[in-house]
């Protein structure tokens, strides 16, 4: 590809889908939508922060994306001790590919969408190269001047741009099967013996799922315990799986989890660390994340478009253009062969600095502005992530989670 687009973002879920929809009337972007390759393990419910997020944008939901039946109540199951506790939620249940669909639909044909996945990345002098494979398995490469990373857990950006901080990984399982005589559903499992996290249980549009998030050695078998133990202990009809789906999960624990990228190298969502660490729940994070970045970004055209209207009235030469091909050329930032590296902080990168034209300086400026703009904007998500490790003792130790339990606190009451 020929073309220099000012954005290629990597990942069509609700973060990459909320930045394209409101960047697309002010900035070239590129979308690499890898979504081809399958559905994500999902409870499919939105929760009422990412309600709120879609308000803040002025969109409306479709009814299209909403499943039956609508639950407003979750049943927290503990295997271990036994013990089941219903509690009021007001969640929407939904039906995920629908609602990833109608985020990407969003931006209209103000996006430019490829399917593909993203295979590899090289920082050049002008900015980003971008390998990627389409479902053919054709390769070609992409080269943006700033790069989104909204790929998720196991972000290529983020293991480009900061190797090193790495965050706690499960991997999430989740089976969907026949729905055999169950009343409608949604139930959170805990078995401390399989998992240190929680699992999850739904009825949705005639079938029942089973998923859980689990350490990454012995997940499959630890998945087939719990299931096993639903099956023996309530009657669930977990026997014949009608598709399996499976990825990686991050649940951040400590500042340096949530990191925002850098000049040029952005990242959104959970691919950032953004996502609760009690409950997983990462859509309101993604959504937010994903609307802070373009507001930045937004700006920096308006005043890089009202600098050009002022240097135009002045009679003075603009101040675009690609740069000093020269200057790239001597560095060597064209050359082959793509990497998985740390490379140094916008001026040094690539090796420039006293190379560094009046051009790709001014870029560089203006994506240092949008950066530091970003990261403002999302300072209260990081802050929330945090206080939601608070949390966790209270569901996932188990002498805590029992005790609340059995209390009844804020349980409900059937009549």
């Amino acid at each position: 590809m020929r073309e220099i687009w000012d954005y290629i973002v990597i990942g069509a879920g609700p973060a990459g889908s909320v930045f394209c929809a409101k960047a697309a009337a002010s900035l070239r972007i590129l979308r690499l939508d890898g979504s081809f390759r399958g559905e994500k393990p999902c409870g499919g419910l939105l929760a009422p922060q990412a309600a709120e997020a879609i308000a803040s944008l002025g969109w409306t939901m479709p009814t299209k994306v909403l499943a039956d039946p609508q639950v407003f109540a979750v049943r927290t199951m503990d295997l271990q001790a036994e013990i089941v506790q219903s509690y009021p939620r007001s969640y929407l249940n939904m039906r995920r590919p629908a609602f990833d669909a109608w985020l990407r639909g969003m931006a209209g044909s103000g996006v430019t969408t490829i399917r593909a996945r993203a295979t590899g990345l090289r920082q050049e002098a002008d900015g980003w190269a971008v390998e990627f494979r389409c479902p053919d398995g054709s390769v070609d490469t992409a080269r943006g001047r700033a790069i989104v990373g909204a790929d998720g857990a196991g972000s290529l950006v983020r293991r480009a741009v900061a190797p090193g901080r790495d965050i706690l990984r499960y991997t999430a399982i989740q089976q969907w099967f026949p729905l055999e005589g169950v009343a409608p559903l949604y139930a959170c499992v805990f078995h401390r013996p399989t998992s240190e996290s929680c699992s999850w249980l739904f009825t949705k549009d005639g079938q029942i799922a089973f998923g859980g998030a689990f350490a990454p050695k012995g997940a499959r078998e630890n998945f087939e315990e719990q299931k096993r133990l639903l099956r023996e202990r309530y009657g669930f009809p977990l026997a014949q799986a009608l598709r399996t789906e499976a990825c990686a999960v991050y649940r951040p624990r400590r500042r340096r989890d949530l990191y925002m990228g850098r000049a040029g190298a952005y990242l959104l969502g959970e691919a950032a660390g953004l996502i609760s660490p009690s409950s997983f729940e990462g859509i309101s994070y993604a959504l937010k994340s994903g609307a802070a970045l373009a507001d930045a970004a937004n700006a920096a055209a308006r005043r890089r478009e009202g600098e050009a209207v002022q240097d135009a009235r002045e009679g003075k030469p603009a101040r675009g253009g690609m740069g000093n091909e020269n200057c790239a050329e001597a560095l060597g930032a064209s050359g082959s062969g793509l990497v998985h590296e740390s490379v140094k902080r916008n001026r040094g990168a690539a090796g420039m600095g006293e190379c560094e034209t009046p051009v790709q300086r001014r870029r560089t400026d203006e994506a240092a502005q949008v950066f530091a703009a970003y990261r403002r904007a999302t300072a209260g998500l990081r802050r929330e992530v945090l206080r939601r490790r608070a949390k966790r003792p209270f569901m996932y130790w188990p002498w805590l989670r029992r005790l609340v339990m059995k209390s009844g606190v804020q349980a409900l009451r059937r009549k």
